[in-house]
């Protein structure tokens, strides 16, 4: 799709509800970039933690942020995720970082300097971003909205899939209780909640495959000039 308008796709929604695997098949289907916000926090959970910060203290995290270089790259099997230099897209989804990134993306000072810069990933079009606020703090003037939701019990099915495919050991009830408690830390703080924008679209995925999401969204997408 060479002749692709390069607009700008926003994909919000809790955790777990599929927004990573769908955005990086929609922008390979449009031919756009794929951009996960959420991995940009996760890399400075994993940075914090190793630096034994408290994921809580914000300007401790702020100032680690100032002195941080999160990279974004496009790899043979999806995106990569580099700090300060190193790759570590596999080490950001281990447990102790799902476990404490909501608290790190609670700070004002944090998520500032975050929506910045992700908004200067975005300048040019051409990109499919997902995360938790992106249609309402980071592209509010987004072509296209989507927010992506699905039952607790479905997400905790799909993360438990996920991590036996990957060989990690979980427990299904122990993962529904964790979504549960990120559900109500994203959508109750003060700063940038994790909210259904007004003009944005909503999927209810509990009973959707992957492709058919892909599908709906590259429609819509294609309605709105990306042909």
């Amino acid at each position: 799709m060479n002749n692709t308008k390069k607009i700008r796709i926003a994909l919000d929604g809790p955790a777990a509800a599929g927004k990573s695997t769908a955005a990086k098949k929609i922008a390979e289907k449009l031919g756009f970039i794929y951009i996960d916000t959420g991995a940009m926090y996760r890399t400075l959970t994993y940075k914090a933690l190793k630096n034994q910060i408290d994921p809580k203290n914000e300007q401790e995290l702020y100032n680690l942020l100032l002195n941080t270089v999160i990279e974004l790259k496009p790899g043979i099997d999806g995106q990569l995720v580099y700090l300060d230099g190193k790759e570590v897209t596999t080490e950001i989804r281990q447990q102790d970082v799902t476990q404490n990134v909501s608290d790190v993306a609670l700070h004002q000072l944090v998520r500032s300097e975050m929506v910045r810069r992700q908004q200067e990933l975005v300048k040019n079009g051409g990109i499919v971003m997902d995360g938790r606020d992106i249609g309402t703090a980071v592209i509010p003037d987004a072509e296209l909205k989507i927010f992506m939701s699905a039952t607790a019990e479905e997400r905790a099915r799909r993360r438990f899939e996920e991590h036996q495919k990957q060989g990690i050991e979980s427990d299904l009830h122990v993962l529904q209780a964790e979504i549960e408690k990120r559900d109500h830390i994203d959508s109750t703080r003060a700063v940038s909640p994790l909210v259904k924008a007004e003009d944005a679209i909503e999927l209810d995925t509990t009973h959707m495959s992957i492709s058919e999401v892909v599908n709906k969204v590259t429609e819509l997408a294609a309605d709105r000039g990306a042909v």
